[in-house]
């Protein structure tokens, strides 16, 4: 299939077609849409919280009214099943709503004494925040981008990933069916080389970026250069510890779950299964049967639980991830081929034997396979946990106390104990080592995007 450069352009990823074509940014149009967002932030920077939290409720009712509407985009542009696809734009609802309800108890002034008659920090907006988006979760990483940094008082330019236009354009349309004012929040359908041009333009302040590690040094490395503050969310090879006290029915639960929504294409899902040798046997039977119950199909069809990758490059990667790694000794217990037919389907896969080394083990593995690895004793699944270059998100199974304990242990940014690895507005969420730095989400994700501004009122105190 020859794409032209012109023109950003989505694959609908169940049948291999074309679903859309939109024309890409050029240079100046790029110019105006920071324009744009400049102009509208002298104006949106001195509204009230009340008026802000307004706006974002008024676009969290519309995208709830028009889920029918929206869902299918993402089930068009990157093969989500459609009951997910609905849950998704009700979760970007939710995070415009948390911060309308939360953001400006968040951003209350925090008195310090000093010396001073009266000192303390105050947060003040910065200006247009540039957000660079992945494909995998469209509307959610909008709005876990958007919802806190307009709250701040911030204006938002979108620039989402080149496959989902769809998905981008209805984001932004949302602000616009509302009645948002003109630019605080903006679509920039650009190609993945204007990316600098943005980062680089005096007016954006910020960047937050979601993606590959790959990517994310190019993108921090830009805004390091101009001197611009970034977050960046990367990949994550994220550890869950099933230790022998654990509730193995539960965990297997969860664990299966975790690995087929979004047909497994989320950086937050278990990775590696490290799991207590004395219990690794019964466990894999108990992982075995969920997983082979989970139905692989068109995800427009209500039954649906897992759909296809989302492009053709990606399935082949996977695919060379599995047989790399079963060519190195690993135990396909499940699935492992390719599927004939349309579309970029991959089967639920399950791997034993998996050893540090193998691709599945130390690549962020992007689709439905589950990984198990074996450990002799809790201390040797830690050990296993933290072998990696990566420190997203992390989840242990064992008694709730011993669990807390470990959790002081795993370098990761976040750790579920006796539970799925989600994120949560109310909770921050973000990585450490090759995972990325700073937070989104919670009070400290509206705090990354803000001038911590330190006012002291005199006279000295004798």
């Amino acid at each position: 299939m020859s794409i032209t450069t012109d023109v950003l352009t989505s694959v609908d990823p169940t049948t291999g077609a074309v679903a859309r074509e939109v024309p890409a940014a050029t240079p100046q149009e790029i110019t105006a849409t920071i324009d744009r967002a400049q102009a509208a932030y002298e104006g949106w920077r001195t509204t009230s919280f009340a008026e802000r939290a307004e706006v974002l409720r008024a676009v969290a009712a519309h995208m709830r009214e028009h889920v029918e509407e929206l869902a299918p985009l993402m089930t068009e542009e990157m093969g989500k099943p459609i009951t997910e696809a609905r849950g998704e734009v009700g979760k970007a609802a939710w995070a415009a709503e948390h911060y309308a309800e939360h953001g400006e108890t968040y951003l209350a002034d925090e008195v310090i004494a000093s010396d001073a008659t009266s000192s303390y920090v105050q947060y003040l907006p910065l200006g247009p925040i540039l957000g660079v988006l992945p494909w995998n979760a469209p509307f959610w990483l909008a709005f876990r981008f958007g919802a806190p940094a307009l709250m701040a008082g911030n204006t938002c330019v979108m620039k989402h990933d080149p496959h989902v236009p769809g998905c981008a354009e209805a984001i932004a349309g949302a602000f616009d069916a509302v009645g948002a004012p003109a630019g605080i929040f903006q679509a920039l359908q650009a190609q993945t080389p204007d990316v600098e041009r943005a980062i680089r333009d005096p007016r954006i302040q910020a960047v937050s970026f979601t993606g590959s590690g790959r990517a994310g040094s190019v993108v921090a490395s830009i805004a390091a250069s101009e001197i611009k503050p970034a977050v960046l969310e990367l990949g994550g090879s994220d550890p869950c510890l099933v230790l022998a006290d654990a509730d193995l029915e539960k965990a297997a639960d969860v664990v299966a779950l975790s690995r087929i929504i979004n047909a497994g294409q989320s950086c937050i899902a278990a990775k590696r299964v490290i799991v207590e040798r004395s219990v690794h046997d019964r466990f894999v039977e108990l992982l075995t049967e969920r997983l082979a119950a989970y139905v692989v199909g068109d995800p427009r069809q209500e039954t649906t639980q897992v759909g296809p990758i989302a492009r053709s490059e990606l399935r082949d990667n996977l695919h060379r991830q599995v047989t790399e790694s079963v060519a190195a000794g690993a135990t396909c217990v499940l699935g492992g081929e390719l599927p004939d037919g349309a579309g970029y389907f991959y089967p639920v896969t399950l791997l034993t034997g998996v050893t540090p080394g193998m691709a599945a083990c130390t690549e962020e593995t992007f689709g439905p396979v589950a990984v198990v690895m074996a450990a002799e004793d809790a201390d040797h699944a830690l050990a296993l946990a933290n072998d990696t270059p990566y420190g997203l998100a992390a989840s242990v199974w064992s008694t709730a106390e011993r669990g807390e304990a470990m959790a002081r242990h795993i370098a990761a940014g976040q750790v579920a104990v006796n539970g799925i690895v989600k994120t949560d507005p109310r909770l921050p969420s973000g990585g450490i080592k090759r995972s990325g730095y700073g937070r989104e989400l919670g009070p400290h994700g509206i705090r990354e995007f803000v001038n911590a501004q330190q006012v002291w009122v005199g006279p000295a105190k004798g």
